[in-house]
């Protein structure tokens, strides 16, 4: 056997397998002599039918099936031994495969088609800067969030006479006859300077107004129509009041109280604010470390400058994928694949220089925070801690075990994240809210 490896670009290759008959031809023969043994032949004993027949009748798909077999692990075990790191999978050339005579060659040459990196290197100099966000919660963020929470636990009623904030069920109906809708209308999506006209009213009356100018957001789904149909939404209108509909908001009590977080976990209206913006806090805090750390991985990423095999990627993700996708598809989506392969190469880069382990207690621990997190809002608390042995089996075993190896990999990257902080030059900032948002959609 000769293997040969051809570097025509940086990152993309082909490996040339040449066999010749003392590579194959035993196990061939020893697999032959083995059928001749069990087979069941028409006019013959089992096991008696003669090695040169089972040779005529299986000689060419034994041939196939072990220079498959001695080709893919040739190929393994050659790869293995480069320095190189191989991306996705070697892609036989299939020209050439379409070319062999199986029945009468005895050479055999074929050729795949590699991509890899070289050389990646990841330097800690002191020169990567990052910065690490912290949310400041505001006074009125805060007051939202309650003021919500009290109108989800709020009572509903229905008042004789309208306010600013009701709903209000009827009927609508164009100046024409051509349309006409029974809905409930949100008086918070009614612009200001036509309020007015909304309030006060009490079942049985009427309002007249042109909902495209009158309905400040959501047209469509406020009215309860498609999007081709809201053009019919122009010109005079009248509304018909059948039943206005009220919440009143959730008084600050024991029972209120015990409804958000559990039976005595805040026990006083100073104690719910800073409950919730607690809260607030965690959440955001969260959402905003996946940002800095995704700013950190974009830094690595352009300062390691990895080239990858564009074209080869291309490809086989074209050909691993068997239909599923388009050439389209590839071209579209394969920026962000790019980015993650590259965080991949780096990751493990960084781990395997380093030393960083994702051990099997790690998973364990990350999976349970993230049930933990599914069922943080369930009021489930001691129920969920019982069980949680029984969760966490059962996450990480689903999916084929592709759910543990995910998390494996979440873990590593957690660590190496951790690692490069504490080499990087972080800047700790706390922002606003809006600042976060701000940043978010830059």
């Amino acid at each position: 056997m000769e293997i040969t490896l051809d570097k025509h670009a940086a990152n993309q290759a082909s490996v040339k397998i040449k066999l010749n008959e003392a590579d194959y031809q035993p196990k061939v023969d020893a697999k032959l002599k083995d059928y001749a043994r069990k087979a069941t032949i028409k006019g013959f004993r089992p096991g008696k039918a003669p090695v040169s027949m089972v040779k005529r009748m299986y000689g060419t798909s034994v041939l196939v099936d072990e220079i498959n077999e001695l080709l893919s692990s040739s190929l393994n075990n050659y790869l293995k031994e480069q320095t190189f790191k191989i991306l996705g999978d070697p892609l036989p050339i299939i020209e050439d495969a379409d070319k062999i005579d199986w029945n009468t060659q005895k050479e055999f040459e074929f050729q795949y088609k590699i991509g890899f990196v070289d050389d990646v290197e990841v330097k800690f100099d002191g020169t990567l800067e990052a910065t690490s966000y912290s949310v400041e919660m505001d006074g009125k963020e805060v007051d939202d969030a309650i003021l919500n929470l009290r109108s989800q636990y709020g009572k509903m009623t229905n008042p004789e006479i309208s306010e600013k904030d009701d709903f209000l069920y009827g009927d609508l109906k164009s100046a024409d006859g051509s349309f006409e809708k029974t809905f409930s209308l949100p008086l918070s999506k009614v612009e200001e300077k036509s309020l007015n006209k909304f309030v006060g009213l009490k079942k049985g009356d009427a309002v007249e107004f042109d909902p495209s100018k009158t309905i400040k957001e959501d047209l469509a789904s406020t009215v309860g129509v498609s999007d081709e149909e809201v053009e019919k939404l122009t010109g005079d209108f009248t509304f018909t009041v059948q039943n206005i509909n009220r919440t009143e908001l959730a008084e600050f009590n024991q029972e209120f109280f015990d409804k958000l977080f559990g039976e005595g976990q805040v026990d006083s209206e100073e104690g719910l604010i800073e409950k919730v913006k607690e809260i607030m806090a965690e959440n955001y805090n969260k959402e905003i470390m996946v940002y800095s750390d995704e700013k950190i991985k974009e830094k690595l990423i352009d300062q390691a400058n990895i080239d990858l095999p564009e074209v080869f990627l291309k490809e086989w993700l074209l050909k691993a994928n068997d239909g599923k996708v388009t050439e389209d598809q590839v071209e579209d989506e394969y920026p962000i694949y790019a980015k993650q392969l590259t965080w991949t190469i780096i990751s493990n880069t960084i781990a395997k220089d380093n030393n960083i382990q994702a051990e099997h207690e790690d998973v364990i621990e990350k999976t349970k925070e993230m049930i933990r997190g599914q069922f943080a809002s369930s009021g489930l608390g001691a129920q969920l801690e019982a069980s949680m042995d029984m969760f966490v089996d059962n996450y990480l075993k689903g999916n084929d075990g592709q759910n543990y190896m995910q998390m494996l990999t979440s873990v590593q990257n957690d660590k190496v994240l951790a690692f490069v902080k504490e080499k990087a030059n972080v800047k700790e900032e706390k922002i606003s809210i809006d600042k976060f948002k701000e940043l978010l959609e830059n």
